[in-house]
């Protein structure tokens, strides 16, 4: 006996917010933090230890 499970409920959308972050100059990495979760005035890239440069993205409420 298989029992099947749908949900039809809708997710709630999430409420974006443009954002200061630091972004990796590096052009292979990807790395990125918000600018309230860093501790140092000019911080470098947990990943790869590149430099990093503040930019604003859209990114959830926390």
């Amino acid at each position: 006996m298989i029992i099947l499970y749908f949900s039809k409920r809708s997710t709630e959308p999430l409420e974006l917010i443009q954002t200061s972050v630091w972004m990796c100059c590096d052009t292979t990495c990807y790395g990125w933090m918000r600018e309230k979760f860093s501790f140092d005035k000019q911080p470098l890239c947990p990943l790869c230890t590149s430099n990093m440069e503040k930019k604003l993205k859209m990114l959830p409420v926390l």
